[in-house]
């Protein structure tokens, strides 16, 4: 989630109100920056446990402490705090893969070790397994965000709180059609997405008990709605479609720049918001900002942001998703290869946004169990090995995707099994009434599935 490092700076900036069909066009010319795919980051997401027993919570005084610490070493990529504690690693434009694995790997060795020293570590899981979600940070910006996600329920705490992610961000492409072209990487996000979802779910638990979900992560992004974390439909000119879907969603606050609270409205969108002026008129900054409070899976920021995939285990284990997704966006042939399989899949959509839809709903559940989802991630890696060599990828990061195919995408399974079998073996068995499962609100497993799909 990037709302901590965009759009929380002085809401005095572009004061100037803005119209309709200014926010459109702002919309279209700065969310899809076309030319050569040249630029690739990745976006940490990690959860901060205790270094000896991570199911022990972390208290807040603990935490600003390795914070003050960590803010007094030099890293070269932007370190950020999450709603509730979790550290965010986000790598400066890399001109290869390689680059930008080895600077983020270098802020990493710095960081682990500044927390070791605070007997502090870095855990990477989709979803917090032992703990309630709790703020850590008490701002404007995280009350109102609390204020408004509440109106869905109890998702967008856990959202807030207790999830993790690697967010890998590709260049957006060319501006004329072809395996590189935008249209057809915007295209192919939200359909690879799904396969992402699935190869790399690492977050069953909640409340130390399963969820039936091998991504209750990726569930509780689905459940905060789709005006806050939808995609707009893929029919149409992919600027279009995302200059209406800013409009048309919900404005989650109207920021002061006093130190009171910001303003929640329920039910105003940005559309409606320039129309009526009220409470003020939006300016150039509030939109800005509008744009940082929407979480669709996949986010046009210039460049594309692919939000979908779990926190991954390991110190290394981040590495597999971001050199997958890197080759198949930005070698043509292993793009074009993507594509060709992951085109039957269109039909499991229903031609509804992601992820509010069946193929997405059955990646976060299933994971690689779906046999359909199996097969286009087995074809995907497949073309993702070839590629990495093209790519300048070393031998140790052909060997580490490699290594993560033969364990778990040729198996059918994903981390997230690792945690269920680890959990079977460590703890002991319970029976729950329907609802009594982890799940947040205990609505039973039946009902939820109808919510998410209304």
């Amino acid at each position: 989630m990037s709302d901590s490092k965009n759009g929380g700076g002085d809401c005095t900036d572009h004061r100037t109100a803005v119209t309709e069909a200014e926010v459109e066009a702002l919309v279209r010319g700065i969310c899809f920056k076309t030319g050569p795919p040249r630029a690739l980051g990745v976006e940490l997401e990690w959860l901060v446990h205790e270094l000896r027993a991570p199911q022990l919570p972390v208290t807040p005084e603990r935490l600003r402490a390795a914070y003050a610490a960590l803010r007094a070493v030099p890293l070269r990529s932007p370190l950020t705090v999450e709603p509730g504690g979790q550290l965010e690693l986000s790598s400066p434009p890399a001109a290869s893969l390689m680059e930008c694995i080895r600077t983020v790997s270098a802020d990493l060795d710095t960081v682990r070790g500044v927390l070791a020293e605070n007997g502090l570590t870095l855990v990477g899981v989709g979803h917090d397994p032992w703990h309630t979600p709790r703020r850590f940070l008490h701002e404007p910006r995280y009350d109102a965000m609390e204020t408004c996600l509440d109106r869905t329920g109890p998702a967008g705490r856990h959202m807030m709180c207790a999830s993790a992610s690697v967010q890998v961000c590709v260049d957006a492409g060319h501006e004329e059609p072809g395996p590189l072209g935008h249209e057809r990487r915007w295209w192919l996000a939200h359909h690879l997405g799904a396969v992402l979802v699935a190869a790399f779910a690492n977050s069953p638990l909640i409340g130390r008990e399963p969820t039936g979900w091998q991504s209750a992560r990726q569930l509780m992004w689905m459940e905060i709605g789709a005006g806050r974390a939808g995609a707009p439909p893929l029919d149409g000119d992919a600027r279009s479609a995302w200059a209406r879907h800013v409009l048309d969603s919900p404005v989650m606050c109207v920021r002061r720049d006093d130190d009171g609270p910001w303003a929640v409205p329920e039910g105003l969108t940005f559309r409606e918001w320039t129309r009526s002026g009220t409470p003020r008129p939006p300016t150039r900054a509030d939109l800005d900002y509008h744009l940082t409070t929407l979480f669709p899976p996949v986010r046009p920021r210039g460049h594309l942001e692919l939000r979908m995939i779990d926190a991954q285990p390991g110190e290394d284990g981040w590495i597999v998703p971001l050199a997958v997704t890197a080759a198949l966006f930005d070698d043509p042939a292993a793009a074009e290869t993507a594509y060709r399989s992951v085109k039957p899949l269109v039909e499991r959509t229903q031609h509804r946004p992601a992820p509010h839809n069946p193929l997405w709903m059955d990646a976060a559940r299933s994971g690689l169990g779906d046999p359909e989802l199996r097969e286009m991630a087995a074809e995907c890696f497949a073309a993702a090995l070839e590629a990495l060599p093209r790519l300048g990828a070393d031998a140790g990061v052909i060997g580490a995707v490699a290594a993560y195919r033969d364990r778990y995408v040729s198996r059918g399974r994903s981390p997230a099994d690792d945690l269920l079998d680890r959990r079977r073996r460590t703890e002991p068995a319970r029976s729950h009434r329907a609802g009594d499962t982890g799940n947040p609100g205990g609505t039973p497993p039946d009902r939820r599935r109808k919510d998410i799909r209304t």
